[in-house]
């Protein structure tokens, strides 16, 4: 039943998208991050990335999975540290957190040799991350206490690397660094103890955190996840791996890796992005290698597992109510409705610095109507790449733009935007009547406006029917401006 809604529901996701009128995005692996008067709001998009590198299908619902699990996870934590949730009822697929400074370190906890670490123990290593890890242990063996193991945050297309310690604490201080242990091995304990009651093992997780600006540390980002952490059922590791660990007392296996490859049975099911994972190495894939693009068969199992994970873990029944709206047009209308955005903007570019006051005065008349904008200088004739590169990142919005073009002498500007972009371009000349933006080339299709009061207005019409506001602005400027002819007329 669940894998024949979900196939239903394969169109309905959220991938690729920028929200302007939020300012510049920070692109993560997965989520879309805006800062917005002094919170940060988090889309998590229904993208996957496996071994640091995305893989080329969304998956149905995994974004709003992950914001229902972390929402579980943060409402059973904060007897332990606070959390920086603002809002989370805005959208499924949207967080809003505290802008706070990021600590920079990825704090992993793990009670298992399980996953990257295990793959390093079977290659030799015995010192992980600063840790002397004795020999004789097995891949998925418990370990007598869960470990702090580290690494770097590494910003999109890099890699996170191993930390000891000693480096994080020349990265934070002491004070903060023993802080961010203790918190991290407690947040697991509980993320371990929630777990076992629904019949679930708590392998090994990560979290991330921030201080605010009197130094108060705060849980951020998402927690307890089956994209930060690994699962497992308590029964099935109770049931195979003394299997495992049996066969690796006979001496005929070098480590658990042989004994899998001989016993395939004896896999432990995860509930995590190792099912993602798997499938691409089954797909002969390696790091710098192009990514396999999964079945629509692999994807829907991808997405039943992430709600699996969610109904085990909370105890809750997954609620596929929808909406007939599309995932990026629902989002907008969430936005719209908690008052974080007002559902459009405007671009406003120019080919040089020196048409600031031109820029500033429209932006000044778009501010009396309320509507978003900001301002980008990309010269057509210096910086045509850059242009471009611009027009193409807009043309990724969810949301409705109007793209301004405002260039002097002959302006190939508005031209080259209104040929590029997917959205309208009107221009306004910083130098008056400039006729070189009305004799554009076929495939230009900019409008004119010589006015930076009549831009504004004609960018409200634009939007008037995204939000009601607009349109009330519109009808009640309208009105005024007949009201104080009628009172200046002495003889009506």
């Amino acid at each position: 039943e669940y894998k024949a809604l979900i196939k239903q529901n394969m169109g309905t996701v959220l991938g690729e998208g920028v929200i302007p009128e939020l300012g510049q995005v920070k692109k993560g692996k997965v989520r879309d991050i805006y800062f917005s008067g002094g919170n940060v709001i988090m889309v998590a998009s229904d993208r996957v990335s496996a071994f640091d590198y995305q893989i080329p299908n969304l998956i149905p619902y995994k974004g709003a999975v992950l914001n229902a699990i972390t929402k579980f996870a943060f409402d059973n934590t904060k007897d332990i540290i606070q959390n920086a949730v603002v809002a989370d009822e805005v959208d499924p697929n949207v967080v809003v957190q505290k802008a706070l400074k990021n600590c920079g370190v990825e704090c992993i906890v793990r009670g298992y040799m399980w996953g990257s670490m295990a793959g390093l123990y079977e290659k030799g290593e015995r010192t992980i991350c600063g840790l002397q890890v004795p020999d004789g242990l097995n891949r998925f063996q418990k370990f007598d206490v869960p470990l702090f193991t580290p690494t770097t945050k590494a910003e999109m297309g890099a890699h996170d690397e191993n930390m000891t310690m000693a480096e994080v604490e020349a990265l934070v201080g002491k004070p903060l660094a023993a802080k961010l242990k203790e918190v991290s091995l407690r947040l697991y304990q509980r993320g371990a103890e929630l777990a076992a009651k629904q019949g679930l093992m708590f392998i090994d997780t990560k979290y991330e955190f921030g201080t605010d600006e009197a130094g108060n540390l705060y849980v951020i980002d998402e927690i307890n996840t089956p994209d930060s952490s690994r699962l497992c059922d308590i029964s099935e590791w109770e049931t195979k791996y003394p299997q495992i660990a049996a066969e690796m007392r006979t001496g005929k296996y070098k480590n658990v890796t042989e004994v899998l490859a001989a016993n395939p049975h004896l896999k432990i099911k995860e509930y995590s992005k190792q099912y993602v994972r798997d499938l691409l190495l089954e797909a002969g894939f390696k790091p710098g290698k192009t990514v396999p693009t999964l079945t629509e068969e692999q994807v829907i199992e991808s997405s039943y597992r992430y709600i699996q994970v969610y109904e085990r873990l909370t105890g809750l029944k997954w609620q596929f109510a929808g909406t007939p709206l599309p995932a990026p047009q629902r989002l907008m209308a969430n936005l719209q409705r908690c008052g974080i955005a007002k559902g459009a903007c405007v671009v406003i570019m120019a080919g040089s610095d020196s048409d600031m006051p031109h820029l500033e005065k429209i932006q000044s008349n778009l501010n009396k109507y309320f509507v978003p904008s900001h301002i980008r200088i990309c010269s057509a004739h210096k910086q045509p790449t850059k242009l471009e590169e611009a027009l193409n990142y807009y043309n990724r919005s969810i949301q409705p733009l109007l793209i301004v073009g405002c260039a002097g002498g002959t302006d190939a500007l508005s031209g080259t935007a209104s040929f590029h972009s997917v959205f309208p371009v009107v221009s306004c000349p910083p130098d008056g009547w400039n006729e070189s933006c009305l004799k554009n080339p076929p495939g230009s299709s900019n409008a004119f406006c010589l006015r930076p009061d009549n831009v504004a207005k004609f960018a409200c019409q634009t939007f008037s029917h995204v939000n009601p506001m607009f349109k009330n602005i519109l009808l009640s400027s309208n009105e005024e401006k007949v009201l104080k002819l009628v009172k200046a007329d002495k003889f009506h």
